[in-house]
């Protein structure tokens, strides 16, 4: 296998053009477009005294174009859809003037989720593990099957696609430790220039703790590239430390001023030139002239700061209280990684705000826009919403998502929107099936593990996602959705029609096998009689993973693959009271039906059966975030009230969400209000319920 420098090439060029490919989409108006899910105008305290506030925030309006975001889904489909636009938000190509990317890069990383159980009844709080998603085994498989090599193919579109959306006068700061940064280091010298590249800065990010004869590795390498001449650069100095305060700045004047001197000479000779001149009888001398112009010192000297030491030579007068400080070099060693603070957030690779900071101040101007495309726990957009920076974040792991989106409610960011690019089950079952499969292939598949199903095989049939149950006169259309789509209330009806019309007709039942569901869709099949109510199940989230461990003998183990009811929400009876010139909801959650734990990718059995207990005693307590739209419109989730696991103000309870919320001081409506709650579980599983009260 040829050594990895004599493949660099070839991964540059690969990918250079896959990034081509979508640039041409995206400029021919075919690129993925990002679907709004939510507007999180935030408020997390039911209890709040501070009503304007919140009615002002109440009626808050969308503006796409202005919006900060926060987008699930893989960054490089993101990408394509920042730079395409939509008829909501222009294309953001050439509009972001800094990027900071701090991209997985340890091949021998953990994926897994830890996920925090709350104590119940005879069991203690514990910990559990759950694998990653089928998004995020797709992706993490994808970025080290052949380690270094497969990370830089990775890397190579998305660099490409993010120099696109920097800004003339843009910068990208790219976060690597040791194990590839001289390999991408090669790689960003090819798609920014090497003439762009400014400066490799060393963070010391631990102290020691050498446990083996190797030397501890402590630093992490950032590499600073701008893409033009014309770059954002605010200079920063550092306080100086006590110890040169107190060699330097060890005089002071009349005043208690501190200062320290500096030479008013400098070294070569300046004959004929306006530094050649006396000063109060000195002259330059010793192959010296003097540092400033008369003029120059006849200033200097005015302001009482030119200081004659004993020898008779004037010094400058340089104050301590007027010193900027030292200036900032590449070698930073005054920023400590975090530690059990209250600025962690239990995020492995969580970067300190301090670091953050630092850059953000460097490279931006006010009006800028700042992006992170591996966001994790969210420090990126947590500072830029702190500094009043516009900001843009996506990550293809649905925990580090909800980390951010919750890190941001608990600072009261202002409002923002959550976006989502779709499911990844048709790149990952092309990875498992090859290059050349089509759904279909994948539709057989699932219809061949369902118990007792059988493949319709008709040559007058175009569709391959169709099969039937029958047991002794009863027949059951059964029917797969495409995994590159949510199955949706629209979906639902097409195959009712189906049931009265396809093959003559003549169905009992119909039965739906889908991977990726509306939120709404549990509170829609309850509206419909049970008599014509489809029967709905969902595909394994680890399935393509199954079928690419057990090959052909996925068929023999098909016992095992469990196909399971979809998991919604139950409410009970809004209150609404009205109080003068505003009205007030009391939301409160009933029952929350979990995705059966037997179907979800844990990592053992002994941890399946701790979620089960929790499960069976509280349903409730998997819950980790809810928020509530009190005036839902059926188009866009206007999240104005949310709570989280962590949030302890609504209460006391870190590891449970409170079971009610009480929105106060709405604004009065003399209609029926649509009443919308969405929940996210412990596992990134999300259901919704609404309910309509009249007034």
């Amino acid at each position: 296998m040829p050594s990895l420098l004599h493949q660099l090439p070839d991964i540059v060029e690969r990918g250079k053009k896959l990034a081509a490919e979508i640039l041409e989409r995206t400029d021919s108006g075919a690129s993925l477009a990002l679907q709004t899910r939510e507007l999180v105008i935030t408020d997390k305290d039911t209890q709040s005294p501070d009503f304007l506030r919140r009615a002002e925030r109440l009626h808050y309006d969308l503006q796409p174009a202005d919006s900060n975001r926060l987008i699930y889904g893989d960054n490089l489909l993101a990408m394509a859809g920042l730079l395409a636009g939509d008829v909501d938000t222009p294309s953001l190509r050439g509009k972001i003037d800094l990027i900071y990317i701090d991209p997985p890069f340890d091949s021998k990383a953990d994926y897994r989720t830890k996920i925090s159980l709350p104590a119940t009844s005879g069991t203690k709080a514990s910990e559990i593990e759950q694998g990653p998603t089928a998004i995020e085994q797709f992706a993490y498989s994808d970025t080290w099957q052949d380690g270094t090599a497969s990370y830089l193919s990775m890397m190579v579109p998305r660099l490409v696609l993010m120099r696109e959306l920097l800004s003339e006068s843009g910068s990208i700061y790219v976060h690597l430790d040791r194990h590839v940064s001289h390999y991408m280091k090669i790689v960003l010298d090819d798609i920014f220039g090497k003439d762009n590249f400014a400066s490799e800065i060393t963070w010391k990010r631990k102290d020691s703790n050498r446990t083996t004869a190797n030397l501890s590795n402590v630093v992490d390498n950032l590499f600073y590239y701008r893409k033009s001449e014309t770059y954002i650069w605010n200079e920063i100095f550092l306080p100086y430390s006590q110890d040169r305060i107190d060699k330097a700045y060890n005089n002071v004047d009349e005043f208690g001023r501190k200062f320290a001197l500096a030479d008013l000479m400098a070294p070569g000779q300046s004959k004929g030139t306006k530094s050649d001149y006396e000063w109060n009888g000195v002259r330059a001398r010793n192959g010296r002239h003097w540092a400033y112009t008369k003029d120059k010192m006849l200033e200097l000297d005015k302001e009482g700061k030119i200081f004659w030491n004993s020898n008779g030579i004037p010094k400058l007068k340089m104050y301590l209280d007027e010193a900027k400080g030292t200036p900032l070099s590449n070698l930073w060693i005054d920023i400590p990684m975090l530690k059990n603070n209250e600025e962690s957030v239990n995020y492995g690779t969580q970067k300190p705000e301090l670091l953050i900071e630092r850059i953000i101040a460097q490279s931006s101007n006010q009006n800028s826009i700042v992006a992170d495309f591996f966001v994790g726990s969210g420090t990126t957009v947590a500072v830029a919403e702190k500094l009043r920076k516009k900001w843009i974040a996506t990550d293809i792991g649905k925990p580090a998502c909800l980390i951010t989106r919750k890190r941001l409610i608990d600072q009261e960011a202002k409002p923002f929107i959550f976006q989502h690019i779709g499911d990844y089950q048709m790149e990952l079952a092309r990875s498992v099936l090859g290059q050349r499969f089509r759904i279909g292939d994948l539709a057989q598949t699932v219809l061949k593990l369902y118990p007792n199903c059988q493949v319709i095989n008709d040559a007058a049939i175009n569709e391959r996602n169709l099969g039937q149950i029958i047991d002794g006169r009863k027949k059951t259309l059964v029917y797969v959705d495409s995994p590159n789509k949510q199955t949706g209330y629209q979906t639902i009806r097409k195959l009712q029609q189906m049931k009265e019309n396809f093959l003559g007709g003549g169905w009992d039942r119909a039965l739906l096998l889908g991977w990726n569901f509306d939120p709404s869709l549990a509170a829609q099949l309850s509206m419909i009689p049970e008599s014509e109510r489809p029967i709905v199940r969902v595909i394994p989230a680890n399935l393509l993973d199954e079928m690419k461990k057990r090959g052909e003998k996925i068929y023999d183990g098909a016992k095992d693959i469990r196909f399971t009811t979809l998991q919604y929400l139950k409410l009970k009876p809004i209150e609404r009271v009205r109080q003068g010139d505003s009205e007030s909801l009391t939301i409160s959650l009933d029952d929350y039906i979990l995705l059966d734990p037997h179907a979800m990718n844990i990592a053992n059995d002994a941890d399946r059966e701790r979620v089960i207990n929790v499960y069976d005693q509280d349903p409730l307590a998997l819950i980790e975030y809810w928020s509530v739209d009190p005036n839902y419109n059926g188009r866009l989730f206007r999240s104005v009230w949310q709570d989280f696991r962590g949030n302890d103000d609504n209460d006391g309870d870190v590891m449970r969400v409170t079971n009610t919320a009480r929105l106060t001081n709405l604004p009065v409506i003399n209609a029926t209000r649509r009443v919308c709650v969405r929940v996210v579980d412990i596992f990134g599983f999300e259901a919704e319920a609404i309910q309509e009260v009249a007034p």
